[in-house]
């Protein structure tokens, strides 16, 4: 992604393996001020997966692919094969630390594997180095993945089209070119004029403060908007269409993504406006019916009692609600599949039906 650091645009991934060690953009920081952190084991990167540090499905996979090389890399012990077994599922749980993300297991389930296959097959050296080049294969991938999603998805606009999206689902929560923002970053590569409303997307205020900020640094133009002023827009024929990210589609083609997501696809149906879903094959899980089996992951109520704030160069939260009164903060919530006019993939633009064909 193209990033504007102290008057220079340089590029960089959300999360990549430098010097022994896995380093991240701190999302937490944005837009405010622009840091990179680095960790040295899983338990650390488990940690900033949690704390989101990192977030977005395929980024936070491609951390987990990292945080799994990272253990077997620095650790000099050799293992029989239910040793390796036994370390391996103890760094896996370390690692999996967010449960509605499917690209976190997608990544430990692959470059778990073939380590295994590896080891029992050349040793544990090979082993070692595998691991480090399936994490690799992994975000390689990953990006590859997203670059076709903006091909595809960039049919979908046309000139002087006005796009809603929610939440981060670009470069920081992808890597590079993102899932819901890839098409948007093609078409305007492509030189379509387009205009982006940004959900604010609360409460971590992921939209005005992520997405934002990337468009930005792309001079794509758009406008931040407050969350509930997507259906009056709608309603007002000012969208053309909407695309948005997830973070697990299930075989029925029902859509885990953040919360929020499910009331704008209704709005959009309501009012005759396409719903598209950006998403690379590792966010997909046929292994869960519909979406009514999706684990929904609980956050930190203050995240819901309080709100970012920049003072003197530092991001903080401040408090913006009733001292008195709890709250309530489910992560994601579940689109049904009838609300999805369609699921921009690396392969092209699929329906539910087309979806359900590929993955069985």
């Amino acid at each position: 992604m193209k990033i504007k650091v102290d008057g220079q645009t340089v590029e960089r991934r959300a999360v990549w393996w430098e010097d022994g060690k896995v380093w991240m953009i701190d999302q937490r920081q944005l837009p405010f001020r622009y840091s990179e952190v680095s960790f040295s084991t899983p338990a650390e990167v488990g940690q900033a997966i949690k704390d989101m540090v990192v977030r977005g499905a395929p980024s936070i996979g491609v951390a987990a692919a990292y945080g799994v090389a990272l253990d077997l890399v620095c650790c000099e012990q050799l293992f029989t094969e239910n040793e390796m077994g036994a370390f391996l599922e103890e760094t896996f749980q370390a690692l999996n630390t967010r449960p509605t993300a499917k690209d976190l297991t997608t990544a430990l389930d692959i470059v778990g594997s073939t380590i295994q296959k590896v080891f029992r097959d050349e040793g544990m050296e090979r082993a070692r180095e595998v691991a480090l080049e399936a994490a690799r294969w992994f975000d390689n991938e990953t990006v590859r993945s997203c670059e076709l999603i903006g091909e595809h998805g960039a049919e979908l606009i046309s000139d002087g089209a006005k796009v809603l999206t929610h939440c981060n689902a670009g470069a920081l929560a992808a890597q590079d070119y993102g899932t819901a923002l890839a098409p948007i970053r093609k078409a305007h590569e492509q030189g379509k004029g387009l205009f982006v409303y940004v959900d604010e997307t609360r409460p971590r205020n992921q939209g005005a403060r992520l997405t934002a900020w990337e468009l930005s640094n792309e001079d794509i133009d758009h406008r931040i908007i407050a969350d509930n002023a997507a259906g009056f827009y709608m309603s007002k024929g000012e969208v053309d269409l909407v695309i948005v990210g997830a973070d697990r589609v299930v075989a029925n083609g029902d859509v885990a993504n953040k919360i929020g997501t499910y009331e704008k696809a209704v709005v959009a149906k309501e009012n005759g406006i396409p719903f598209y879903v950006a998403i690379p094959w590792s966010t997909f899980d046929p292994g869960i019916a519909s979406g009514e089996d999706i684990p929904i992951e609980e956050r930190d109520d203050e995240e819901v009692l309080t709100t970012f704030v920049e003072l003197d160069g530092k991001v903080q939260r401040l408090r913006c609600s009733d001292p008195s009164s709890q709250g309530l903060n489910p992560a994601f919530d579940v689109t049904p599949a009838r609300f999805v006019t369609g699921y921009i993939t690396p392969e092209g633009v699929l329906t539910a039906e087309d979806l359900a064909k590929r993955l069985s």
